[in-house]
């Protein structure tokens, strides 16, 4: 299992030391299109076949940054979800809890500790596989698929996360772009035959819904 993803955890720090609560702090370079992730990545539930018999479905927010996606929530007014944050950072996740003091937020690295995780309806993995930085495209497709492995049993219904298109006219070389083919074949052969892939809401990246 590579080590080296805790490097993109401490570029993400230095983005927030640098930048502060912001967008920028969590390295997305448009609030504009931040809003158009937050929308996406919820519509897990609305694509859902079969959706949990709750007024009120719980999400874990995996990588929660600094917990941008609930302060979306709340400004949408969409107050129904119950929401817990997770993230491998300490800096982040105090941040977090003296932001939303009533909420629930998780520290840890679920590769290398039992949490005391509770299942929830849809996991949403927002970033967490976007940037690889000094990994190689092979070891960040280990992490990506390691990581995945060990949160979708966690969902109930189902997860949204994101990665880099291939369809676009240059890449980058610390950004993940992931073939869709490689990941429906990952997808198929070991998790669920059921997700569908998003590539119609006009960033360079595309987003998919798993479910079980």
């Amino acid at each position: 299992m590579p080590n080296d993803y805790r490097d993109i955890v401490q570029h993400y720090e230095q983005c927030l030391a640098l930048h502060g609560d912001s967008h920028l702090g969590v390295d997305w370079p448009k609030k504009e299109d931040v809003d158009t992730r937050y929308g996406v990545m919820l519509d897990v539930a609305k694509f859902d076949p079969a959706p949990p018999d709750t007024a009120a479905p719980s999400l874990l927010d995996f990588g929660c940054g600094a917990a941008h996606l609930l302060s979306y929530l709340q400004q949408q007014g969409w107050n129904h979800w119950h929401y817990t944050g997770l993230d491998l950072s300490e800096k982040f996740v105090t941040l977090c809890r003296q932001k939303f003091p009533a909420a629930t937020f998780y520290c840890g690295d679920v590769l290398q500790e039992e949490l005391s995780i509770q299942p929830v309806d849809y996991i949403v993995m927002n970033g967490v596989f976007t940037e690889k930085r000094s990994l190689t495209f092979d070891e960040m497709l280990t992490y990506t698929q390691q990581l995945i492995r060990k949160v979708f049993p966690l969902a109930r219904r189902g997860m949204a996360f994101n990665v880099m298109s291939k369809q676009v006219d240059w890449e980058r070389e610390d950004l993940f772009h992931l073939p869709i083919d490689t990941l429906a074949h990952f997808l198929t052969k070991e998790l669920s035959r059921h997700f569908i892939v998003r590539n119609d809401y006009g960033l360079y990246e595309y987003t998919v819904y798993l479910y079980h």
